[in-house]
């Protein structure tokens, strides 16, 4: 990779796309972050966007949307990075799913590709409650979901794209394979106990079943493509096997992850759960 690497970040308003660009341009680097609604803008689901983007880009930073467990992101992250090696881009780190099996496939297609890859498995994002996602319900006062007693440890987008710099950066992390959580594993319902904690605002967790959670998705309106994601990511992936934090914040950026405590009372400051935003 030459000397003043230029980077490609895809998903330039998703959140760790949006912090990998902001973190490359505060270290001076060359950056070009694009979404469908940039310009260029780029889509993964029209090939014709795509090399404009990588024109005179060394590296990208990879997100997929709307996951890599959707099937056919196989191929399409194959003829990416096919496209990504003719323009030059050698160097991808792409984001992936810790406990995810149905995303192996197109984590190996990226590995077969070529490319000088580096994948970063990561658990569920703190950012979920203050972003989007379940924001709305926290706002509201309650956040039903099928995540019964499962513990998680809850990872920051903030570390995520730290470590997503670094792989970048340091050619010591090709080939390589990182599975990213926070420090301590909690449940859902323990989320919503803190935040009710902080906040002094009542936010209720509410048990319920996958069915359930599909219904609600459906009657407002979701796309079955994330109904089905969803299902999976409640009925499979949350089932225990991601329980475990792992050290590999840590290793690869020489510090601890941010902690669930830390987070959600540096995001209650910003007045995002506040009772006057429950309308």
């Amino acid at each position: 990779m030459p000397t003043n690497p230029r980077f490609l970040v895809l998903g330039a308003t998703a959140k760790t796309g949006r912090r990998v660009a902001e973190k490359l341009i505060a270290l001076g680097h060359d950056v070009r972050a694009v979404s469908r609604s940039t310009t260029p803008a780029f889509d993964w689901t029209d090939p014709t966007t795509w090399d404009d983007v990588l024109r005179d880009r060394d590296a990208v930073y990879v997100t997929f949307q709307p996951d890599l467990a959707v099937p056919g992101s196989d191929d399409i992250i194959a003829s990416f990075a096919k496209r990504a090696l003719m323009h030059g881009a050698k160097r991808i780190v792409m984001l992936s799913g810790r406990g995810e099996e149905a995303a192996h496939r197109a984590e190996d297609a990226l590995r077969h590709s070529g490319a000088d890859a580096t994948v970063l498995r990561a658990n569920w994002f703190f950012q979920n409650f203050n972003e989007d996602l379940f924001l709305p319900y926290i706002q509201q006062g309650t956040l039903a979901l099928p995540a019964g007693d499962t513990p998680e440890p809850f990872v920051d987008a903030n570390d995520i794209a730290e470590c997503a710099v670094a792989c970048l950066l340091d050619n010591s992390h090709i080939g390589k394979t990182y599975e990213l959580s926070g420090p301590s594993a909690v449940t859902f319902a323990d989320v919503t106990k803190m935040i009710s904690s902080v906040t002094n605002h009542p936010v209720n967790f509410v048990a319920i079943t996958v069915d359930e959670l599909d219904a609600e998705l459906e009657a407002d309106g979701m796309p079955d493509e994330v109904r089905g994601l969803i299902r999976y990511l409640f009925s499979e992936v949350l089932d225990g096997r991601n329980s475990q934090p792992t050290s590999y914040v840590y290793e690869i950026l020489g510090r601890q992850p941010n902690s669930l405590r830390n987070f959600v009372e540096e995001a209650a400051k910003t007045g995002i759960w506040d009772v006057a935003k429950r309308a």
